[in-house]
C-alpha cells in the first residue's frame, strides 16, 4: 500500500512538507472514537501501514475556531509518532481538498463535518417510502458546495415496479442532469456491478442516504462479505435495520475509498447564498420578470414566478422548497451572526484578562527588582 492508494497527491504533499522536517508523518484517519481517532499511516520506507490509535494535540484543539475545524474522518493528519509504550498525537490538520458537511441536527448554527477529501458521494434512495425530490434537492446542494461529484442509486428496484423505479429515476436525473443515476436491487443483485467503476485507487467515495435504503447491504456486496450487520427487511414499510451508528473509511483491497455513514434522518441545510441561487438559477430568471423589483411572489400584481406556477410550467413543490431552504439559510445566518459575537466578545475579554495578568506581573517584577538591589549591596 502506498500514500497514493490512500489519496495522496502532489497538493497534500506541497502542504505537509513543513511537518516532514519535523519527523511526522502524514496519515489519514479513519474514525472518530470521541475522544481519539483510528488513523492509518504508510511506512513508505518498509512499503507496509500501521492503523493506530491516536490523540489530537491541546494546540490544534484549541486553535480551531469550531467544532467542524476538527479533524474529521478523511482527513490527513500530521502525526507524532510516539515510541513504545508512548502515544501518537495529532499535530496538525492538512488543508482538505473537500469537504461534505450539513448543519448539525437541531437548533445550532454548527457545521458537521460528514466525511473530509470525498471524490464521490454516492446518495442511496428507493422509489418508494424514501422516494423525495425535496430531501435530493438538499443533497444536491451539499454535495456541489462540497466538491464532490454527485451519484444517485435508485435502489431494491426489486419492490416496486418498473415503472415506478424508471420515473423515479428519471425525475432525478431531471433534478440534476450533471448527476449518474443507476438503478439496482442488492436482492436480486442487479446492476451493482457499476459501483466499482468508482472505487479506483486513491479515490474517495462516501455513501449516504436515509437509514433502510439498503446502504449497508450494498457496501457488503463491495466489501465481499458481512462487514456491515443487516437485518431482515420489514415487510410492512420495506425497510431494513442496520447498525451502522459511526463513520467509518474503509480501504478496499482491490482499490478505492469508501465512506459509510449512519443513516440520515436529516438533511438541513449547510451552503451560502451563492450555491442556493445556482441550484434554483431557473427560479431566479423567472424573478427578474416580476412587474416589481421587490415582488414578495404571494399576492403581488404580474408576479412571474406565480404565474409560472399556474401555468405549470414551474413545479409548486419545487418553488416552496426554494423557499423553505432560502428560509432555513435566513435563520442559519442570524445564528452564525449571534455566534460570532459571541466568540469576539469572550476573545476580547480573554484579551483584557492576559493583558490584565501581563500588567500585574511587569508590576510585581518592578516592586521586586529595588528590593533584590537592596538586599545585594546590604551584603
Amino acid at each position: 500500500m502506498t500514500l497514493q492508494d490512500l489519496g495522496w497527491n502532489a497538493t497534500f504533499e506541497k502542504d505537509f512538507a513543513p511537518f516532514r522536517l519535523q519527523g511526522w508523518k502524514p496519515a489519514r484517519l479513519l474514525r472518530d472514537n470521541k475522544i481519539s481517532y483510528g488513523a492509518l499511516m504508510v511506512d513508505e520506507e518498509a512499503d507496509d501501514f500501521d492503523e493506530l490509535e491516536v490523540i489530537l494535540s491541546g494546540k490544534v484543539y484549541h486553535d480551531a475556531e469550531t467544532d467542524a475545524a476538527l479533524p474529521a474522518v478523511g482527513d490527513w493528519v500530521a502525526l507524532d509518532v510516539g515510541a513504545e509504550g508512548r502515544e501518537s498525537v495529532i499535530r496538525a490538520r492538512l488543508p482538505r481538498q473537500t469537504c461534505f458537511s450539513r448543519k448539525a441536527p437541531g437548533d445550532t448554527a454548527e457545521e458537521q463535518v460528514i466525511a473530509a477529501n470525498v471524490n464521490v458521494v454516492v446518495v442511496v434512495t428507493d422509489a418508494g417510502p424514501d422516494f423525495s425530490l425535496r430531501r435530493m434537492e438538499r443533497y444536491f446542494a451539499l454535495i456541489a458546495r462540497s466538491g464532490a461529484r454527485p451519484v444517485v442509486i435508485v435502489n431494491k428496484a426489486d419492490l416496486f415496479t418498473e415503472k415506478e423505479t424508471r420515473e423515479a429515476a428519471q425525475a432525478i436525473q431531471e433534478l440534476q442532469p450533471d448527476a449518474a443515476i443507476h438503478i439496482t436491487s442488492v436482492k436480486k443483485r442487479k446492476g451493482l456491478r457499476v459501483l466499482r467503476d468508482y472505487l479506483k485507487k486513491g479515490v474517495t467515495v462516501a455513501f449516504i442516504g436515509s437509514s433502510g435504503v439498503g446502504k449497508s447491504a450494498m457496501i457488503n456486496y463491495i466489501l465481499g462479505d458481512d462487514y456491515q450487520w443487516t437485518d431482515e427487511v420489514n415487510e410492512v414499510t420495506g425497510k431494513g435495520r442496520h447498525t451502522t451508528t459511526a463513520r467509518e473509511l474503509m480501504i478496499l483491497p482491490k482499490g478505492g475509498i469508501l465512506v459509510d455513514n449512519p443513516g440520515i434522518k436529516e438533511v438541513q441545510m449547510w451552503t451560502d447564498e451563492i450555491t442556493l441561487r445556482e441550484r434554483f438559477s431557473d427560479i431566479d430568471a423567472l424573478a427578474t420578470q416580476c412587474q416589481f423589483h421587490d415582488c414578495k411572489h404571494g399576492t403581488d400584481r404580474n408576479c412571474a414566478i406565480r404565474l409560472a406556477v399556474e401555468e405549470g410550467r414551474l413545479d409548486a413543490a419545487r418553488y416552496e422548497g426554494y423557499l423553505k431552504l432560502e428560509e432555513e439559510i435566513i435563520k442559519l445566518r442570524g445564528r452564525r451572526k449571534k455566534r460570532q459575537i459571541t466568540v469576539e466578545r469572550r476573545s476580547k475579554r480573554d484579551t483584557k484578562v492576559k493583558a490584565r495578568n501581563h500588567s500585574d506581573r511587569r508590576d510585581i517584577e518592578r516592586n521586586l527588582k529595588p528590593r533584590a538591589h537592596q538586599h545585594s549591596a546590604e551584603d
